[in-house]
Formats: C-alpha cells, sequence, structure tokens
C-alpha cells in the first residue's frame, strides 16, 4: 500500500479555533478518501501561529530559523497540502500570507492543494475564489475544485450538513488528484428536479 504524506497548515490565532477545527476535519475526510483508494496516508500540521514571530524574524534578518525551515520542508516535501485561513479584512491573514512569501519560487509547482477559510459570517466567503485561488495559482499549484469556507453558522449544521458535504467532495477531489484517478463522483444536480417550463404554463391554464 502506497503512503502519501499530507501537509496540514492552518493560520488559526486561538487555541482551539475554528479553523484548526475545519482543516482537522478536512485532513479526516482526506485520509479516509485515501484509503478508499487503497492508499495510506501520513499527516503533518504546520500550526503558523507557533511560527509567527520566526516568520517575522525571517523578513527582518533574511534567513528563517531551524523551526522555520523545518515548517517550509514539510509543505514542499508532501504530496498534497491542506491550506486554511481565517479571514481578516476580507482577504486571508497576514499570517498565512507571510507563510507562503517565505517558501521559495516553484516550491508549490505541481502541489495539490485544497484550499479553505473561516469566518464569523457567509459574507466572506469569496475570499476563496477572489484571493486564496489566485494566490495559488500564481504559485502554480494545483488546486482542487472544490474549496471549502466554514462560517460561524455552518458549524451548527452537524455531521449531516451542508458543510460536511463539502468536506467530503473537496477530500475526494484531492484525493483523486494525488492517486492520479479521474473524479469518478458527479456532483448532484441542483436542477434535476425543477419542473419543465412547458409544466409551469400547464399549472398556469
Amino acid at each position: 500500500m502506497t503512503t502519501r504524506t499530507l501537509a496540514v497548515v492552518s493560520a488559526g490565532l486561538s487555541t482551539p479555533s475554528s479553523t484548526r477545527l475545519l482543516a482537522d476535519r478536512l485532513t479526516a475526510a482526506t485520509v479516509a478518501a485515501l484509503r478508499e483508494r487503497g492508499e495510506d496516508a501520513t499527516v503533518e500540521v504546520v500550526e503558523l501561529r507557533e511560527h509567527a514571530r520566526d516568520l517575522a524574524d525571517a523578513f527582518v534578518t533574511g534567513f528563517p530559523n531551524a523551526a522555520l525551515r523545518a515548517a517550509v520542508a514539510t509543505v514542499t516535501g508532501a504530496d498534497a497540502v491542506v491550506a486554511v485561513t481565517p479571514v481578516f479584512t476580507a482577504s486571508y491573514s497576514g499570517l498565512f500570507k507571510s507563510f507562503v512569501d517565505v517558501l521559495d519560487d516553484g516550491a508549490l509547482t505541481g502541489k495539490p492543494v485544497l484550499l479553505a477559510a473561516t469566518a464569523g459570517t457567509a459574507r466572506h466567503s469569496l475570499v476563496l475564489e477572489h484571493a486564496m485561488r489566485p494566490l495559488f495559482a500564481y504559485l502554480r499549484a494545483v488546486t482542487v475544485p472544490t474549496a471549502v469556507f466554514a462560517a460561524s453558522e455552518d458549524w451548527a449544521g452537524g455531521d449531516g450538513g451542508e458543510l460536511s458535504r463539502r468536506i467530503d467532495r473537496a477530500a475526494g477531489e484531492l484525493a483523486d488528484v494525488v492517486t492520479g484517478r479521474p473524479s469518478s463522483a458527479r456532483p448532484a444536480d441542483p436542477f434535476a428536479d425543477v419542473p419543465s417550463f412547458e409544466d409551469l404554463l400547464r399549472g398556469q391554464a
């Protein structure tokens, strides 16, 4: 059985944090999806709050210390990455961007990445598409189609809620990219049960 390495980057600031909670759920779902495809996984978590001073020192001195170099090596050496950030001022957090800024050019080229973000309100959900996806496109990473956003109200949905469905779908897409398999899961058509225009007209007759 092939063993894949999954690096999880969490930019949450508090302990515990909803950002880390989402990262953990995405990680568990991805590990499960890989096992369904006949592969195992080892997980390495990079908690960016532990490297906040390391990142500041690296910007000032130009040299990352040993701890930060190890965190960077974890991410760049992994088979896939789960990247989760809180939303600050309508974009990814400064801590998250600081970590990205210390990566070498080309370090994430071709790397499968699952993007996710948390915020207090669903109004910030487009951060995934207008900020995070362009950032990782610039880094030439391979981002999976489904990105996962969790607002405060999403956590009340339970395991059977829409958040769980998005997590499972994104994890399956990441597992498919990592294992080189075409996605077999077809997303549900939200318009499958919509009556035709002709039926609507008959109903008005």
